[in-house]
């Protein structure tokens, strides 16, 4: 890849085809991207819904619950050491229903990781699922060999081990029935992606192999170094081609990193500060989560089924595990680590009390960390991977009052999230000051050693639909974007539809959307940008940490799975 990125232009896919994708997708990439505009002022959902076969309970309702945080193991030598277990139990997510959910220690979420900035915290994660996984860290400045690069897996036991003197990826080549000269276009329902090639899990051909693969089998050691400003970071399965699918059925969990200065700000904490790990779901009627994975047991066969290209949305919202819940607070100030864990949705969050006024958000921190100062929102939009910390005051209200989280995006029982229901009066010694943070960075346009381009769209693969970033899909045998360490560069990144991109080991900041300034929520130091259909977005980063190979990529995860990833490879 050069230096400077020709934008793809289109790859003269058919209307009728296009349309059959799905809305928004298929008006745009027919229309090319000008014909984008309408859409931008008013976001289409990217993807297609699913409908519960199951009663679904009465919003505001279930109590919310919070995430466990786990205790180290071991704290000597200077590092806290974590043990987890990747696990399938079955919960109770609806009342009455019995769900069953690949886990990490057995909850979902998982447990909450509380870190110390500058403090390494070493987690051995142990694989006791029926497929191999991957763990990455979101948003943490983390070595290569703990990034969680997607072919990198901890094999289940039994799993077969890689075939003698093969180039293919480690426990995968010696798998039954994927014989090593098929490719994705003789997989009947699958349309083929030659450029896919080279992905765990599928059926071989062409460029299958990623010679700098490692594997383990049943355990994995990741080190985080947490050397990074205090913020909230997730971890989540991070497997090739089946990312979707695994993050779906419960493997993502918290990881939050503090420090002293943060902590001495007096903002609202304690049980007063409240994780909110919004996702969206549906059910079965037997309980399972239905998801359309064209091979259920997601051993072989990457995908879902042509609905669902674009994106799976669930009608049910899920926060901290639970289905539209509610929380009793007391007439105070309340601080929400908001994270978008969902697969492709979209939110657009308010706070609405019961006569219909709306209590500011006023966001406090982003993806990365603290603002410099706050910023008072009505409205929060809010991107798959995205985080957001945002104090709310309930002060004022009277005990009994109703302030329900509503998402202005969604429809029906999608509109509803989550509800606070004031308590009592109680005594608030928290505020939030004027300056929040003197450390962000200060990087400027004409620092950068190169200016890249990069499209975001819909394209042809071997007669079939893919998702891809420009103008090709992902192999991990090739070499994509190399910079060096230190240096400072400015992205240009346009899309057709909805897609948070997001830049793993670095933060960023937005210089610019569509050629104007950013927007009020995108103040601060971000990990994931979210294009709007049609948009443009300039980014500015310095690639420091850490050398090594590294992804960007959309981080809806269904256009992850199909081809839209990229190598960054930091020298």
């Amino acid at each position: 890849m050069t230096d400077r990125h020709r934008l793809a232009e289109s790859d003269g896919l058919s209307r009728r085809r296009l349309l059959g994708i799905g809305g928004a997708l298929g008006l745009l990439a027919a229309g090319a991207l000008t014909s984008s505009a309408a859409l931008a002022r008013r976001p289409a959902a990217t993807g297609a819904e699913l409908r519960s076969e199951v009663p679904l309970p009465p919003a505001h309702q279930v109590p919310l619950p919070l995430p466990a945080v786990l205790s180290p193991v071991a704290t000597s030598g200077g590092a806290d050491r974590y043990e987890i277990t990747q696990r399938q139990v079955t919960a109770e997510i609806l009342p009455g229903v019995r769900t069953p959910l690949w886990t990490y220690g057995g909850t979902f979420p998982g447990p909450t990781i509380e870190a110390r900035r500058g403090r390494p915290v070493i987690v051995t994660h142990r694989n006791e699922l029926p497929v191999p996984t991957v763990v990455h860290l979101h948003g943490g400045r983390t070595p290569a060999d703990s990034d969680g690069y997607p072919t990198d897996l901890v094999l289940p036991t039994g799993w077969p081990a890689p075939a003698t003197g093969s180039q293919s990826m480690p426990g995968m080549a010696a798998m039954p029935g994927m014989p090593g000269t098929a490719t994705m276009s003789a997989m009947p329902g699958m349309p083929g992606m030659p450029g896919m090639a080279g992905m765990p899990g599928t059926p071989g051909g062409g460029r299958m192999d990623d010679p700098r693969a490692v594997t383990t089998t049943l355990t994995r050691e990741y080190t985080f170094p947490n050397d990074q400003r205090p913020t909230m970071l997730w971890y989540h399965d991070h497997r090739m081609d089946f990312t979707a699918p695994a993050v779906w059925r419960g493997l993502a969990g918290l990881h939050v990193v503090r420090d002293d200065a943060e902590q001495s700000l007096g903002l609202p904490a304690g049980e007063r500060e409240l994780p909110l790990v919004i996702t969206d779901r549906a059910f079965a009627a037997d309980g399972t989560l239905q998801y359309p994975s064209l091979d259920p047991e997601l051993r072989s066969r990457p995908g879902v089924t042509e609905p669902h290209l674009a994106g799976v949305l669930g009608d049910v919202i899920l926060v901290n595990g639970a289905p539209w819940p509610v929380r009793e607070v007391d007439a105070a100030r309340y601080r929400l680590r908001l994270l978008n864990a969902s697969n492709a949705r979209h939110y657009e969050l308010e706070a609405l009390c019961e006569d219909g006024r709306r209590l500011d958000l006023v966001q406090i921190g982003a993806d990365q960390g603290l603002l410099a100062a706050p910023v008072t929102h009505r409205f929060l939009p809010i991107a798959p991977a995205e985080r957001y910390d945002v104090v709310v005051d309930f002060a004022g209200l009277p005990p009994g009052s109703l302030v329900r989280i509503r998402n202005r995006l969604g429809t029906a029982r999608t509109r509803d999230v989550l509800a606070f229901r004031v308590a009592r009066t109680a005594r608030d010694d928290s505020r939030i000051p004027a300056a929040l943070a003197a450390d962000l960075p200060d990087w400027r346009r004409q620092d950068a050693v190169r200016v890249r381009d990069f499209a975001f769209r819909a394209g042809r693969m071997d007669g079939g639909h893919g998702w891809l970033i420009g103008g090709r899909p992902f192999d991990p045998a090739r070499s994509d974007v190399t910079v060096g360490l230190g240096d400072v560069e400015v992205w240009r990144l346009i899309a057709d539809v909805h897609h948070p991109v997001h830049l793993h080991l670095v933060g960023f900041r937005i210089l610019s959307r569509g050629g104007k300034p950013p927007l009020p929520h995108d103040a601060g130091l971000k990990d994931t940008v979210s294009l709007r259909p049609g948009e443009s977005a300039e980014i500015i980063t310095r690639f420091d940490g850490y050398r090594g190979r590294y992804l960007f990529h959309c981080h809806n995860a269904e256009h992850e799975d199909m081809g839209m990833m990229a190598n960054l490879e930091v020298i």
